[in-house]
């Protein structure tokens, strides 16, 4: 078993398609289609159901890809180690982050990082705040900022606090709230709101405050991006609530403080497994590296 096979699998896994995974792994069709299928034969099992129209993974190849994920991350990492043990940090950074990211100016910290080490390939994925720390467990992200309620426990991830800060309310300018600069609690969940999808870290902040007033409101409109959502309250629809620390970025909407408003927590999260050489750099720049690592 070899780790050119496994990354052809998890491209074809990835991707869909055997044609769309040479293509990423810069092959022939036909090299690739041959050494997945001398991998099978050494495994005893078919990893992909293969039809005219798609390609599927089968029981087993569900059971492989994510060890086979696993072993080429360790094969990068160790990579990683030996290149910095000699001086010289490589490999991979990738970076998770939500849209409302307000604590730190991301694409000046990366950009920074890649002066100082111009040898790491950074990648960067905006999400949802679970998916993101869902994604830094796994092994797919080294490090993520996070918006959580400020007493929610994480699990598998290490974690530092960079900022404390309430939500304001944001409506268009031709709104009945526009004409005020400070709302309370009750008179907002009269209102139609524009909010992140139902579950989410983002969407727990807003209803954790109004459920402890005693109060429920109507999300009519769910979205996972925060340009999504000052459209959709730009063009009249309904209420936002977003950081207090951004709020002044989204141009043509109305500023309305809260009487009890939500608030939320920033967090950098990486794994409890320990960084990778090129996360440790990025962890030192933030001053996030805790003692030991």
């Amino acid at each position: 078993m070899e780790l050119q096979q496994m990354r052809y699998v998890v491209a074809v896994a990835e991707t869909g398609g055997f044609t769309r995974a040479a293509e990423r792994c810069h092959v022939v069709q036909s090299a690739l289609s041959h050494q997945i299928a001398r991998l099978e034969q050494e495994l005893g099992a078919r990893l992909f159901d293969r039809t005219s129209r798609s390609v599927r993974l089968t029981a087993a190849g569900e059971a492989f890809v994510p060890v086979a994920r696993q072993t080429l991350e360790a094969a990068e990492r160790a990579r990683a180690e030996v290149e910095a043990a000699t001086g010289e940090v490589r490999g991979r950074l990738a970076v998770g982050a939500i849209s409302t990211v307000a604590a730190v100016d991301l694409a000046e910290e990366l950009a920074a990082f890649h002066a100082r080490h111009p040898k790491v390939r950074i990648s960067m994925r905006v999400d949802m705040s679970d998916a993101l720390i869902e994604q830094v467990r796994q092994g797919t992200l080294d490090v993520a900022f996070v918006g959580l309620v400020p007493g929610a426990r994480l699990k598998g991830v290490r974690e530092k606090v960079l900022a404390h800060g309430e939500l304001v309310a944001v409506v268009a300018p031709g709104h009945p709230l526009a004409r005020q600069e400070r709302v309370g609690l009750r008179r907002l969940a009269r209102e139609t709101f524009v909010a992140y999808t139902a579950g989410s870290a983002a969407h727990r902040q807003t209803e954790e405050a109004f459920l402890a007033a005693g109060l429920r409101t109507e999300a009519a409109f769910e979205v996972t991006t925060l340009e999504m959502l000052a459209k959709l309250v730009r063009a009249g629809l309904g209420v936002g609530m977003v950081p207090e620390a951004i709020a002044s970025e989204l141009t043509g909407l109305h500023i309305l403080r809260v009487r009890g408003a939500p608030v939320r927590t920033e967090r950098l999260v990486w794994s409890r497994l320990g960084p990778s050489p090129p996360a440790a750099a990025f962890l030192r720049g933030l001053d996030a590296t805790p003692d030991g690592e």
